[in-house]
């Protein structure tokens, strides 16, 4: 019972800061433009690759990601920066599109040499599950849970990493869902929602984006590599 109160509150805690940098409702207007031309039984599959995607990303950040930084000597403050510069990138594409382009992503001269399905099936990972759903952010926080976490007692060590897998599993559960009926949120918003909604969460993740790329310039400057 001891350990309960703990494992509660890292699970609270783990969710509250998982959920604006994966942020489900507003990535999944993102990604809407690119399972347009999918049928209701191939856009939950392409949801569900996607979410084991970022589940699959989020426990190799958790477990193995700071030994691969490690390896190859790179640090949070450059994967910040980085991932900032994907986010926004993906972003401004989204924003400076035009209205047929963000209807379908697709380019339809490619679309004629290779089926929809190809098309997408090659998206699913990169952009749709890194960096849109699972980015620099998500790393960084990850990162940031796993040293709280983190106890020289195996039990306690055991009940943290427990508590932020379930917190993993919680955000993951929340992304397939609104992946998977984002068509239908759409549609209750109209062709003027969808409009405005796309926008919206266009420039929100460009935004973020940005926000990510500032945040590790300054890492960069505190830690003295940019002086």
């Amino acid at each position: 019972m001891d350990h309960i109160h703990p494992f509660i509150h890292l699970l609270f805690i783990s969710i509250i800061a998982l959920f604006p940098v994966v942020n489900p409702v507003g990535s999944a207007f993102l990604v809407d433009p690119y399972l347009t031309q999918l049928s209701d039984v191939e856009r939950k599959a392409a949801a569900g690759k996607i979410t084991f995607y970022a589940f699959c990303v989020c426990v190799f950040t958790l477990f193995v990601g700071h030994w691969v930084l490690q390896l190859f000597g790179i640090t949070i403050p450059v994967i910040q920066l980085a991932g900032g510069i994907m986010i926004c990138k993906m972003g401004w594409e989204s924003l400076s599109s035009n209205d047929t382009q963000r209807a379908s992503p697709i380019d339809p001269a490619r679309a004629a040499n290779e089926t929809d399905n190809a098309v997408v099936a090659g998206r699913l990972f990169y952009p749709l599950t890194f960096p849109i759903t699972t980015g620099a952010g998500t790393i960084s926080v990850l990162f940031t849970l796993s040293a709280q976490g983190n106890d020289n007692d195996l039990r306690n060590y055991l009940f943290n990493t427990s508590a932020i897998l379930l917190a993993i599993v919680v955000m993951c559960m929340l992304v397939f869902i609104f992946y998977r009926n984002t068509r239908r949120m759409v549609h209750r918003l109209g062709a003027n929602g969808q409009l405005v909604m796309t926008r919206i969460s266009a420039f929100l993740i460009f935004c973020v984006g940005l926000q990510i790329a500032v945040g590790g310039i300054k890492n960069l400057v505190h830690s003295g590599m940019l002086s």
